[in-house]
C-alpha cells in the first residue's frame, strides 16, 4: 500500500507512481487523439459541415447520457470502495482477535510448552491468512518447530489447518483441567472469529463485480467518447482533441481504480498492507507473552 501525506497537495498532484492511471491509459489516450482529429478533419476541413448540420445536435445527446454515465460510475466506485474498507475492517478485527487470544493464554496458562505454542500459532495464522488471500505457496512458520511446520504447509488451507491446531490444543487443556468451562467458552468465541475473519476475507476475494456489468460500463465509456469529437468539432474545431483525450482519461481512471481497489488482497500499491498487519500481529503477541 502506498504511504502518503494526505495534507500535501503538490505532492499528489505532481506525483506519478507505477499505480497512476496515466501510464495504463497512454496508449488509448494516443488513439482517441488520433481519432478525434480524423473525425474533425472530416466534417471540417473535408465535408466542409457547419454549426447548422445535425451532427452538431449530437452535443444534446451527450449531455443526456453523460449524466446517467456519471450515476454509474459513482456506484461503480463507492461498490469497490465498500469491499476495500470491509477487507479493512476484517483485518481490523483480526488485529483485536490476536490480541485477545494472546492476552487470554498469557493469563490463564502456566505451563511454558502450552504458552510457546500460542505465541507461534497465533501470529502464524495472520501470516497464512495473507499468503492464502494473494495465493502464495511459499512455506510459512520458519521461527516454529519443523513438526508443527510440516503439520501446517502439507495442508491446502493453511489458515483452516491453524486454527484447528488452536482449538484442539485449547480442548485439550480443558480436558486436562487446566483451563476453566468458563475460560474455554471466552477462549472459543475468539477462536471461532479467526475462522469467522477468513470466510468474511475469501467471501470478497472469490466474488468480484459481475462481468456483465463492468462489460457494460466500460463499452459505456467507449461510445460516449468516441462520439464526442462529431459535436465538438463545430465548437472547438482542433481543441476538441485534447478535451476529448482528457474525458476519456477522467472517466476511463476511475473505472481503472474501481477495479483495483475492488479485490483489496492483492499486490497493487493501493491494496491492504496485509505483511505490515500481520507484523503487527506477531510484534503485539511477542509482546504479551514476554
Amino acid at each position: 500500500m502506498l504511504i502518503y501525506d494526505t495534507k500535501n497537495w503538490f505532492s499528489g498532484i505532481f506525483r506519478f507512481h507505477k499505480a497512476d492511471t496515466f501510464r495504463t491509459l497512454f496508449p488509448m489516450l494516443v488513439f482517441f487523439s488520433i481519432y478525434s482529429w480524423g473525425i474533425i478533419y472530416l466534417e471540417i476541413e473535408y465535408l466542409k459541415l457547419t454549426k447548422d448540420s445535425h451532427a452538431s445536435h449530437i452535443t444534446v445527446m451527450h449531455s443526456l447520457l453523460g449524466f446517467a454515465l456519471s450515476i454509474l460510475l459513482v456506484f461503480r466506485t463507492n461498490t469497490a470502495y465498500d469491499r476495500w474498507w470491509e477487507g479493512r475492517k476484517l483485518w481490523g478485527q483480526l488485529v483485536n482477535v490476536s490480541r485477545n487470544l494472546a492476552i487470554k493464554y498469557n493469563a490463564f496458562l502456566k505451563d511454558k510448552n502450552d504458552i510457546d505454542f500460542f505465541k507461534q500459532t497465533i501470529p502464524l495464522f495472520s501470516d497464512a491468512l495473507a499468503n492464502h488471500l494473494q495465493k502464495n505457496d511459499l512455506n510459512i512458520g520458519d521461527h516454529i518447530n519443523e513438526n508443527l511446520k510440516h503439520e501446517i504447509n502439507s495442508k491446502n488451507h493453511r489458515p483452516l489447518r491453524i486454527a484447528e491446531l488452536i482449538l484442539n490444543k485449547t480442548n485439550n487443556l480443558y480436558q486436562s483441567k487446566q483451563i476453566s468451562n468458563e475460560q474455554f467458552l471466552y477462549l472459543n468465541g475468539d477462536i471461532t472469529a479467526l475462522m469467522d475473519i477468513c470466510g468474511g476475507c475469501e467471501r470478497i476475494k472469490n466474488t468480484p463485480i459481475p462481468y456483465s456489468y463492468s462489460a457494460y460500463i466500460k463499452k459505456f465509456i467507449f461510445i460516449y467518447v468516441a462520439t464526442l469529437p462529431f459535436g465538438f468539432a463545430f465548437t472547438l474545431e482542433y481543441l476538441a482533441i485534447p478535451v476529448t483525450a482528457f474525458i476519456f482519461y477522467v472517466l476511463a481512471s476511475l473505472e481503472i481504480i474501481a477495479e483495483e481497489i475492488e479485490d483489496p488482497f492483492g499486490l497493487d500499491t493501493n491494496d491492504l498492507p496485509l505483511e505490515d498487519i500481520a507484523k503487527r500481529i506477531k510484534g503485539n503477541v511477542e509482546e504479551v507473552f514476554e
